[in-house]
C-alpha cells in the first residue's frame, strides 16, 4: 500500500472510530469524495484533540498546536524561510507531528479539491482560542468563534462537494454556524464544568440567567426562556442554510441533507426534552442517523430542484 493510501486509510479508521454523527452523512458521497471528507474530518479531529487534551498542560497544548500548524503548512507547500519545524522545542510530542500519518491525505485532499489553505489555519486559530477562557460578550463574538471552528470547515466541505456560485460560501458559513450552535447547546453542562461558557453574555443578561447556573445545571423559567431563544436562533440558521442546496453540485446535496437532518434532529431532541441538556447527553440512535443518510440518497433526484418554501421551526430542517 502506498504512503498516500495508508494515510487515507488512517483517516478512514479515525473517522469510523470517532465521528459519531458526521460519518453517517459521508456514506452519501462517491468514494473519492468520501475519502476526501475522511481526510478533512481527520484534520479537524486531530486539531481539536491537540487543543483539548485535559491530561496535557495548556502550554504544551499551545506548543503542539504550533507544531501542528507548521507541519500542516510544510505538507501543503514549501514553508516560508522564517518558519522552520526544527526550531520548535525538541519534545517527543512535537517530533511525532512532523510525520503525522494523516498529513499526506490532508495535503492530497486540499490539492485535488482546490481548498484554500487559509481555511485549515482558521480552524487551528479557533482551537487555539479555547486554550484560555473565552469572553463571549455578544453574538458577533460567538459568530467569530463559530466561523473558525465550523464555518471554515463548511467552506472546505463545499470545495470537496463542488459548488456553482460564490453565494454558496456565505451559506456554507451559515450551515457551520447552525451545526456549531447545536453542539454548544447540547454540551452546555460539560463545557461549563470546564470553564467554557459559549452563550453570549448579552443573552444571559437578557434572561437574567447567571453563568453559575450553567455550572450548577440549574433548570428554571429563566433557563427555559434562554434556551427557547437560543434554539430558535439556531433554527433560523438551519432555515437559511437550506438555500445552499441551490448552489451545490448534485453529488453534494445528499450529504448536506443528511448533515442538516442529523444535527437538526439533535436540535429537535433538545426541544423534545424541554431543554434538559444536563441530565443525560442529547444524541440520536445509530439507526436513525443511518435512516437520515439513506433517505437523503433515496430522494437525491428531488435535489435537482430543491424546494425552499418557508416552513415552521419544527419542520424546516427535517424536509428532504
Amino acid at each position: 500500500m502506498s504512503l498516500l493510501n495508508e494515510s487515507y486509510e488512517y483517516c478512514r479508521v479515525l473517522t469510523r472510530q470517532t465521528a459519531h454523527n458526521f460519518r453517517f452523512s459521508f456514506l452519501t458521497l462517491p468514494r473519492e469524495k468520501r475519502r476526501a471528507m475522511n481526510a478533512l474530518y481527520a484534520f479537524n479531529r486531530i486539531t481539536d484533540d491537540f487543543g483539548d487534551d485535559p491530561a496535557v498542560s495548556v502550554e504544551l497544548r499551545r506548543i503542539q498546536l504550533q507544531a501542528w500548524r507548521r507541519s500542516v503548512r510544510a505538507a501543503l507547500e514549501t514553508p516560508p524561510s522564517d518558519v522552520r519545524i526544527e526550531d520548535l522545542p525538541k519534545t517527543a510530542e512535537v517530533a511525532t507531528l512532523t510525520n503525522h500519518p494523516a498529513l499526506p491525505a490532508v495535503a492530497d485532499m486540499v490539492a485535488r479539491h482546490h481548498v484554500p489553505h487559509e481555511y485549515l489555519f482558521d480552524v487551528i486559530d479557533g482551537v487555539e482560542m479555547d486554550l484560555h477562557p473565552l469572553e463571549i460578550r455578544t453574538f458577533a463574538d460567538l459568530e467569530k468563534y463559530c466561523y473558525r471552528v465550523a464555518g471554515a470547515v463548511g467552506l472546505c466541505c463545499i470545495h470537496v462537494w463542488g459548488f456553482r456560485d460564490e453565494r454558496a460560501k456565505s451559506l456554507a458559513v451559515e450551515c457551520g454556524l447552525a451545526l456549531q450552535l447545536t453542539n454548544i447547546l447540547r454540551d452546555l453542562g460539560e463545557d461549563a464544568s470546564q470553564g467554557r461558557i459559549y452563550l453570549p453574555n448579552e443573552d444571559l443578561q437578557r434572561f437574567g440567567y447567571a453563568t453559575d447556573g450553567l455550572r450548577r445545571k440549574l433548570i428554571d423559567e429563566r433557563f427555559h426562556s434562554l434556551m427557547q431563544f437560543e434554539v430558535q436562533r439556531a433554527q433560523s440558521c438551519y432555515d437559511r442554510a437550506e438555500e445552499l442546496f441551490l448552489y451545490l453540485e448534485p453529488c453534494g446535496r445528499p450529504i448536506l441533507r443528511a448533515m442538516l437532518d442529523i444535527y437538526g434532529g439533535l436540535l429537535k431532541e433538545i426541544r423534545r426534552r424541554d431543554f434538559d441538556v444536563f441530565s443525560r447527553r442529547v444524541s440520536l440512535g445509530k439507526w436513525k442517523k443511518l435512516w437520515f443518510a439513506a433517505r437523503a440518497l433515496l430522494r437525491q433526484k428531488q435535489f435537482a430542484a430543491p424546494s425552499l418554501k418557508q416552513s415552521g421551526p419544527d419542520e424546516g430542517i427535517a424536509q428532504a
